[in-house]
C-alpha cells in the first residue's frame, strides 16, 4: 500500500491530491506551512515550509515509510524579472529550490522503501512566458528539466519521476482570471492514474498540449499573440 507525503496539501491540487490518495487507500502525511488549515481526516498533518531547511530535513525524518513524494507546494508573486527581485527570487525559492530540496531529503527514504515515485507539479508556463507571470515561467521551467535531470538521476534506485503540466485550474491561484479553468479534483485523478501508469509527464488540458507543441515551431508564431501588432 502507499504511503505518500503531500506538499501544499491544505487547498487547491494538493488538498485533491492528498484526499483522493486517501480514497485509494494510501497512508497519507498532508504537509502545509500553517497545519491548522489542513481539513483530510484520515491523514498525518506534517507542518513545512519547503524553504526552511530544518523543516524539510524533520519531515524526513517523520514520514520515514514514504514510497510517493508530491511536490504540490507553489506560490505565483506575479513578478516579472526587471521588477521587483526579492518576488522573482521567492518564486525560485519555492517552486525550484524547495521542490529539490524536498527531493534531496526523500530520495534515500524513497531508495530505502523500494525506489517509488516523485510527483513534481509544474505548469503550461513550464514550456512559454506571458505578461504577469515572468518569474513564475522562469520558476516553473526550471522545475520542469529538474525532474528531467532527476529522472535519470534517481533511475539507479528506481525511483519514478512524474511532471505535472496544466494550464489554469479553478484554485484560489487563478482566482479573478476570466478563462477555462480544470476542475483540481480531475487534475489529481490524472495524475495519480499516470503515477500508477508509470508516465513521465501529465500534460492536463488542451492548452497545455498545444503550448508543447508549438516548441517544435518558429516562436515567433506562438508570440504574436503577446507582442504589440
Amino acid at each position: 500500500m502507499t504511503t505518500a507525503l503531500v506538499t501544499g496539501a491544505n487547498r487547491g491540487i494538493g488538498r485533491h491530491l492528498a484526499k483522493q490518495l486517501l480514497e485509494r487507500g494510501a497512508t497519507v502525511y498532508a504537509a502545509a506551512r500553517r497545519p491548522e488549515t489542513l481539513d483530510l481526516p484520515g491523514a498525518r498533518p506534517v507542518a513545512l515550509d519547503i524553504t526552511d531547511p530544518d523543516a524539510v530535513a524533520a519531515a524526513a525524518e517523520l514520514a520515514g515509510d514514504v514510497d510517493l513524494l508530491v511536490n504540490n507546494a507553489g506560490i505565483s508573486t506575479g513578478a516579472q524579472l526587471l521588477g521587483d527581485l526579492d518576488g522573482v527570487r521567492a518564486e525560485m525559492d519555492v517552486n525550484f529550490w524547495g521542490t529539490l530540496a524536498m527531493v534531496r531529503a526523500f530520495a534515500p527514504v524513497l531508495a530505502a522503501n523500494g525506489g517509488g515515485a516523485v510527483v513534481n507539479v509544474a505548469s503550461a508556463l513550464s514550456w512559454f512566458a506571458a505578461p504577469g507571470a515572468g518569474a513564475y515561467a522562469v520558476s516553473k521551467a526550471a522545475n520542469w528539466n529538474m525532474s528531467n535531470a532527476l529522472r535519470l538521476e534517481l533511475a539507479g534506485q528506481g525511483t519514478q519521476v512524474t511532471s505535472v503540466h496544466l494550464g489554469l485550474a479553478d484554485t484560489d491561484m487563478a482566482r479573478g482570471l476570466d478563462a477555462p479553468k480544470t476542475d483540481p479534483a480531475d487534475v489529481a485523478r490524472m495524475t495519480l492514474d499516470a503515477v500508477e501508469a508509470g508516465a513521465f509527464e501529465v500534460v492536463v488540458d488542451d492548452w497545455s498540449a498545444m503550448v508543447k507543441a508549438s516548441l517544435a515551431q518558429d516562436p515567433r508564431a506562438f508570440y504574436a499573440r503577446f507582442l504589440p501588432a
